[in-house]
């Protein structure tokens, strides 16, 4: 039985450590405690990610709009207007009449998860939380996709899986193969190109290096906005790819480095 206290007092005292270590158990051999730590790991992810307010929600909301801009009518705000044409003993106009219609959500993201290479403990925990952060970032409007030959979606972006069963295959990815960067920065591409939000971020967390024959700018170009989290001892490419796409880019030193990072890019 795992202790859900004493992990939460390490995290506080070494949250890198803790976190790569909670990876690391969610793939144990053993099965009752490989179930039992990604119950726990989900969970503790979800809270990391939650540590700060979300900056925007990307769920559409329902606003007043004057009727004649379409949307449905409200008739609890409308009733001083019709009361008062009736007094004038004349029809209400569309454009005097309230209603409500959906507004644009603010923000969609899609997470691209590089798992070409080892997929370690410190790997995986810092893609866990990435996940989890996008979840609490743009709760309505969020797709992760895992990659390295192929890209495998996770989550689409208009999916109604919990972000805790996403957050659990993140723990359960193998690293293997080519980086395949240039199909997964279009996957991401077509994925956003699906929601209607006034922002649409790609997160990519990986070093950026393309390990196949496709040239990965042409498709980092077309995206609306583009973030990278790369790791802090190799973050050359991740610099070379968003200085020539106007992306933008940030080292992640540790695990517990990846929702304050994803905050600090989404903030600029």
């Amino acid at each position: 039985m795992l202790d859900a206290e004493a992990f939460d007092a390490a995290l506080k005292e070494s949250p890198d450590t803790t976190l790569a270590l909670m990876a690391d158990m969610a793939r144990a051999t053993d099965e009752k405690l490989r179930a039992a730590a990604r119950r726990l790991a989900g969970r503790i992810m979800l809270d990391t990610a939650r540590s700060g307010p979300p900056r925007e929600r990307g769920i559409g909301r329902l606003r007043p709009v004057p009727a004649d801009r379409g949307g449905d009518l409200d008739l609890d705000a409308s009733l001083g207007t019709v009361a008062e044409a009736r007094a004038a003993g004349r029809v209400p106009a569309l454009d005097e009449l309230t209603a409500r219609a959906w507004a644009r959500p603010g923000l969609a993201v899609c997470l691209l998860v590089d798992a070409s290479g080892s997929m370690g403990g410190t790997r995986l925990a810092a893609a866990a939380l990435a996940a989890a952060a996008c979840a609490w970032r743009a709760p309505g409007e969020h797709a992760v996709l895992s990659f390295a030959k192929e890209v495998t979606v996770l989550r689409s972006l208009h999916s109604t899986r919990a972000p805790a069963a996403v957050v659990d295959d993140v723990l359960g990815l193998r690293g293997h193969g080519v980086t395949g960067l240039a199909g997964a920065l279009r996957a991401a591409g077509e994925q956003l190109s699906r929601t209607r939000a006034a922002r649409k971020v790609v997160v990519l967390l990986s070093d950026c290096r393309a390990t196949d024959d496709q040239d990965p700018l042409p498709a980092a170009a077309r995206l609306p906005e583009l973030l990278v989290l790369a790791p802090a001892e190799d973050t050359e490419q991740a610099e070379d790819l968003t200085r020539r796409t106007g992306g933008r880019w940030a080292p992640i030193a540790g695990a517990a480095d990846a929702a304050s990072a994803l905050t600090e890019l989404l903030a600029r």
